[in-house]
Protein backbone atom coordinates (compact mmCIF):
# COMPACT_ATOMS: atom_id res chain seq x y z
CA UNK A 1 0.00 0.00 0.00
CA UNK A 2 2.63 2.30 1.42
CA UNK A 3 4.61 1.31 -2.70
CA UNK A 4 0.98 2.21 -4.35
CA UNK A 5 0.56 5.77 -2.66
CA UNK A 6 4.82 6.87 -3.65
CA UNK A 7 4.21 5.50 -7.24
CA UNK A 8 1.00 7.98 -7.42
CA UNK A 9 2.99 10.90 -5.46
CA UNK A 10 5.90 10.29 -8.21
CA UNK A 11 3.67 10.06 -11.21
CA UNK A 12 1.77 13.69 -9.75
CA UNK A 13 4.80 15.17 -8.97
CA UNK A 14 6.42 13.84 -12.76
CA UNK A 15 3.41 15.04 -14.29
CA UNK A 16 3.21 18.65 -12.31
CA UNK A 17 7.34 18.94 -13.35
CA UNK A 18 6.73 18.18 -17.17
CA UNK A 19 3.22 20.65 -16.94
CA UNK A 20 5.10 23.60 -15.78
CA UNK A 21 8.25 22.93 -18.35
CA UNK A 22 6.39 22.64 -21.44
CA UNK A 23 5.73 26.81 -21.54
CA UNK A 24 9.58 27.06 -20.89
CA UNK A 25 10.47 24.76 -23.81
CA UNK A 26 7.89 25.89 -25.68
CA UNK A 27 9.08 29.44 -25.33
CA UNK A 28 12.15 28.89 -26.08
CA UNK A 29 11.35 27.33 -29.30
CA UNK A 30 9.00 30.47 -30.29
CA UNK A 31 12.08 32.39 -29.28
CA UNK A 32 14.55 30.99 -31.83
CA UNK A 33 12.36 30.96 -34.24
CA UNK A 34 12.04 34.79 -34.03
CA UNK A 35 15.40 35.59 -33.73
CA UNK A 36 16.76 34.45 -37.23
CA UNK A 37 13.75 36.43 -38.64
CA UNK A 38 14.91 39.85 -36.19
CA UNK A 39 18.67 39.18 -37.46
CA UNK A 40 17.72 38.81 -41.21
CA UNK A 41 15.80 42.41 -41.04
CA UNK A 42 18.61 43.72 -39.09
CA UNK A 43 20.70 42.64 -41.82
CA UNK A 44 19.12 43.59 -44.63
CA UNK A 45 20.47 46.74 -46.55
CA UNK A 46 17.95 49.57 -47.30
CA UNK A 47 16.47 49.41 -50.56
CA UNK A 48 17.46 53.10 -52.32
CA UNK A 49 20.16 54.22 -50.22
CA UNK A 50 21.84 56.94 -51.45
CA UNK A 51 24.57 59.51 -50.05
CA UNK A 52 25.42 62.43 -51.87
CA UNK A 53 27.50 65.24 -51.31
CA UNK A 54 27.24 68.64 -52.53
CA UNK A 55 26.02 72.57 -51.63
CA UNK A 56 22.43 72.80 -50.15
CA UNK A 57 19.81 74.92 -52.06
CA UNK A 58 16.70 75.88 -51.59
CA UNK A 59 14.38 74.41 -54.25
CA UNK A 60 11.07 75.98 -56.38
CA UNK A 61 8.81 73.87 -54.34
CA UNK A 62 7.90 74.83 -50.53
CA UNK A 63 9.65 72.84 -47.79
CA UNK A 64 12.08 70.71 -50.19
CA UNK A 65 15.42 71.73 -51.09
CA UNK A 66 18.08 70.54 -53.80
CA UNK A 67 21.85 69.54 -54.01
CA UNK A 68 23.75 68.80 -56.56
CA UNK A 69 26.35 66.08 -56.10
CA UNK A 70 29.68 65.45 -57.59
CA UNK A 71 28.90 63.72 -59.92
CA UNK A 72 25.97 66.18 -61.52
CA UNK A 73 22.92 64.93 -60.71
CA UNK A 74 20.46 67.15 -59.04
CA UNK A 75 18.29 65.56 -56.18
CA UNK A 76 15.53 66.64 -54.71
CA UNK A 77 15.49 66.87 -50.89
CA UNK A 78 12.90 66.71 -48.08
CA UNK A 79 12.79 65.49 -44.87
CA UNK A 80 10.63 64.85 -41.64
CA UNK A 81 13.45 64.72 -39.46
CA UNK A 82 16.61 66.70 -39.93
CA UNK A 83 16.34 70.51 -40.84
CA UNK A 84 17.78 71.45 -43.86
CA UNK A 85 16.89 74.98 -44.15
CA UNK A 86 19.61 75.68 -41.02
CA UNK A 87 22.47 74.59 -43.91
CA UNK A 88 21.49 76.56 -46.87
CA UNK A 89 24.28 77.53 -48.82
CA UNK A 90 26.49 75.32 -46.60
CA UNK A 91 28.59 71.85 -48.71
CA UNK A 92 26.51 69.23 -46.73
CA UNK A 93 26.94 65.24 -47.40
CA UNK A 94 23.37 63.80 -47.07
CA UNK A 95 22.19 60.13 -47.03
CA UNK A 96 18.45 59.07 -47.25
CA UNK A 97 16.03 57.03 -49.11
CA UNK A 98 15.44 57.60 -53.20
CA UNK A 99 12.02 58.58 -54.08
CA UNK A 100 10.53 58.62 -57.50
CA UNK A 101 7.64 60.81 -58.62
CA UNK A 102 5.97 60.91 -62.01
CA UNK A 103 9.39 60.87 -63.69
CA UNK A 104 8.12 59.02 -66.84
CA UNK A 105 5.93 61.65 -67.91
CA UNK A 106 8.76 64.20 -67.45
CA UNK A 107 11.13 61.63 -69.76
CA UNK A 108 8.41 61.63 -72.33
CA UNK A 109 8.08 65.60 -72.61
CA UNK A 110 11.04 65.63 -74.35
CA UNK A 111 14.91 66.60 -74.30
CA UNK A 112 14.61 70.27 -75.26
CA UNK A 113 12.89 71.45 -72.92
CA UNK A 114 15.29 69.39 -70.19
CA UNK A 115 18.69 71.05 -71.69
CA UNK A 116 16.80 74.49 -70.81
CA UNK A 117 16.37 74.03 -66.70
CA UNK A 118 18.23 71.68 -64.15
CA UNK A 119 16.37 68.62 -63.77
CA UNK A 120 16.04 66.40 -60.62
CA UNK A 121 17.59 63.27 -61.08
CA UNK A 122 15.07 61.79 -58.12
CA UNK A 123 13.94 63.00 -54.52
CA UNK A 124 15.68 61.91 -52.11
CA UNK A 125 14.09 61.87 -48.27
CA UNK A 126 16.89 62.64 -45.97
CA UNK A 127 17.82 60.70 -42.60
CA UNK A 128 20.99 62.08 -41.88
CA UNK A 129 23.34 65.35 -42.85
CA UNK A 130 26.82 66.33 -41.81
CA UNK A 131 28.45 69.43 -42.63
CA UNK A 132 31.38 69.37 -44.79
CA UNK A 133 31.91 73.13 -44.79
CA UNK A 134 30.00 76.21 -44.04
CA UNK A 135 30.32 77.62 -47.88
CA UNK A 136 30.03 76.54 -50.88
CA UNK A 137 33.07 76.51 -53.37
CA UNK A 138 33.74 75.30 -56.29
Amino acid sequence: MMFRKIAELSYWLATILFLSLCPLALGAQGSSTQRPQEKKAEQKPARYTETVTGCLQKSNEPGEFSITGEDGKTWGLYSTSVKLDKHLGHTVTVTGSRTYEAKAEEKKEGQVERASSKQEYADLEVTTLKMVSETCGK
